[in-house]
């Protein structure tokens, strides 16, 4: 990994998002792309086409000068920080400038959302999280060390994710942890016998990696979500990193089907990367 991409809006939780990418840019010798959206109020299509310009042109300055003081924090002294600002605050935008400068990584401070607010409206690190090509590294909390060596891989075993996991496993590689592989076991239609998890376990990892070594570090276990499933057996573990794919679903099939990315992404404390199918 050589390049990471930061969004900021002046809040502590891309501020958290930021010192992460800076530890990541000085250990590793990587380029910061921190880049801010313009959220530009909309003008009455009736208001004078050279007031327009005038409110355009001063809400960017003042966005250019708060821009210019946030990124002259004594933690970036040492970085090679790039600021990119864009006129319009549209999170498939994140996308496309990761694409533009051929990121690796983007890391994002989230505060999560719950309850109505979740359902309805979402955090704006889900959106990023359903546009992203790229792994998406989120950050709930302030974090001083990024040597993380315990990391927890959710997966389903499913053929149509061993391409994500495969991506997920080589990008990984760079940190040279402990990697526990997790399937999680549902108390419905949908629950799988021991042997039957063992064989989906052995058929994924031929596919992944054309053995099965890596099936020492299967785990296997029970719960009434996915969710909970992950979120408990990374406690049990020590991780200090989780793992997950996403399809990045929107519309229609978000609503009905969700996203169990975007549920840990809102409800752990822990670091979440996610890498999408």
């Amino acid at each position: 990994m050589k390049k990471i991409i930061v969004p900021v809006d002046f809040s502590k939780h891309s501020e958290y998002a930021l010192k992460v990418a800076a530890l990541f840019a000085k250990k590793y010798n990587m380029t910061l792309y921190a880049l801010h959206m313009l959220d530009m109020q909309e003008f009455s299509i009736s208001e004078n086409p050279n007031l327009k310009q005038e409110k355009g042109i001063f809400f960017l300055k003042l966005a250019e000068k708060k821009f210019k003081k946030f990124l002259s924090q004594d933690f970036l002294s040492d970085v090679n920080v790039v600021p990119i600002i864009k006129h319009y605050k549209v999170f498939s935008e994140v996308n496309k400038v990761a694409q533009e400068v051929d990121a690796d990584l983007i890391i994002m401070g989230s505060h999560g959302a719950s309850g109505l607010k979740e359902f309805f409206v979402g955090s704006n690190t889900e959106k990023v999280i359903r546009y992203a090509d790229i792994p998406v590294l989120i950050v709930k909390n302030e974090i001083k060390d990024i040597s993380f060596s315990n990391i927890v891989m959710a997966t389903d075993f499913s053929d149509e994710s061993v391409p994500a996991f495969k991506n997920s496993l080589q990008s990984l590689d760079f940190l040279q942890a402990k990697k526990h592989i997790l399937y999680v076991n549902l108390p419905n239609e949908n629950f799988k016998t021991t042997p039957e998890m063992e064989t989906m376990a052995n058929n994924f990892l031929t596919k992944v990696d054309g053995n099965i070594d890596r099936l020492i570090n299967v785990n296997f276990v029970c719960a009434r979500s996915i969710e909970k499933g992950i979120l408990n057996f990374a406690n049990v573990a020590g991780a200090d990193l989780i793992v997950t794919i996403t399809h990045g679903r929107k519309g229609i099939s978000h609503i009905f089907e969700g996203s169990i990315s975007e549920d840990l992404s809102n409800h752990a404390t822990l670091p979440i990367m996610t890498f999408k199918l």
